[in-house]
């Protein structure tokens, strides 16, 4: 299988390293990172050069990415949306009829991306989020006009090694930004200021943020693991007049939760109308 990778940038990257260990792309398989900045290309590549080769997988890298998706099986946009269109210009008439494309470019309807190629080529639309950069992330999968089952489980196995793949519904994927996309910047600002808090009553502020970010961590882990729905959770740690139920009153009392579902909402409307605003293609 060739891989054609157009985008170097830091999900890019992490992309790279999934694929690499993905079965799909095996013994004799090729994947050429594409970038206009060939350096960056080089170093993306580099990242993953002893692995792939240990597995017999070519990386190349290159600044011609009309050359790079020529022959590819798969193209993956892992790129800026505002960049997109012109891209798409430059490499849509080299990409392999039979070939999938997958992008990843925010915001992006399938539609959308299928308007700027040759008629028929698959598309696979992903939401990733950024902890897919360690391998904790999740991605949401939609399939376009012309993909199919076996084009959703292909892009599953490429991105498995990102952390958690899910396949939606398209008509889903602006609510999956709203809360998965989006949702990182939610955690982190509950970190800080979880760490900010435990600095006022006297802690030191790097043991507060490791205290904020390991509690966050652990607890989204242990949740996950659970099974169990977190309002058990939530009550399986909070003892009657306790310290939990005291913070949770506040919380309660200063509607954080509802907060929280509004920014989903916010975030996932925003993402509609940008949706609604793009150019047909000319």
């Amino acid at each position: 299988m060739k891989i054609a990778l157009l985008g170097s940038g830091v999900m890019g990257t992490a992309l790279l390293d999934s694929f690499v260990a993905a079965d799909h792309v095996g013994d004799g398989g090729e994947i050429v990172v594409a970038d206009v900045r060939k350096e960056a290309a080089e170093a993306a590549a580099a990242t993953q050069s002893d692995q792939a080769g240990e597995r017999g997988i070519t990386i190349t890298a290159s600044d011609a990415p009309a050359d790079a998706v020529t022959g590819a099986d798969v193209v993956v946009l892992a790129i800026k949306p505002q960049h997109a269109a012109g891209l798409l210009s430059t490499v849509g008439d080299a990409v392999n009829p039979a070939g999938l494309v997958v992008s990843i470019a925010a915001g992006l309807p399938a539609a959308w991306l299928e308007a700027r190629l040759p008629e028929g080529i698959a598309v696979v639309r992903v939401m990733p989020n950024t902890p897919a950069t360690i391998g904790q992330g999740v991605s949401a999968i939609s399939a376009g006009a012309t993909a199919t089952q076996a084009h959703l489980d292909l892009v599953s196995e490429l991105f498995a090694g990102t952390g958690l793949v899910v396949q939606v519904p398209e008509n889903l994927q602006s609510a999956v930004t709203g809360l998965s996309g989006s949702g990182p910047a939610y955690v982190f600002a509950m970190i800080d200021a979880l760490a900010e808090a435990g600095t006022a009553l006297g802690l030191p502020r790097a043991l507060a943020l490791q205290l904020a970010s390991h509690t966050v961590s652990g607890s989204g882990a242990y949740a996950a693991r659970s099974g169990q729905h977190p309002a058990m959770l939530r009550e399986a740690v909070s003892s009657p007049g306790g310290t939990t139920l005291a913070g949770l009153g506040v919380l309660d009392d200063r509607a954080v939760r509802a907060a929280y579902v509004a920014a989903v909402r916010a975030a996932s409307d925003r993402a509609d109308e940008l949706a609604a605003g793009l150019e047909s293609p000319a």
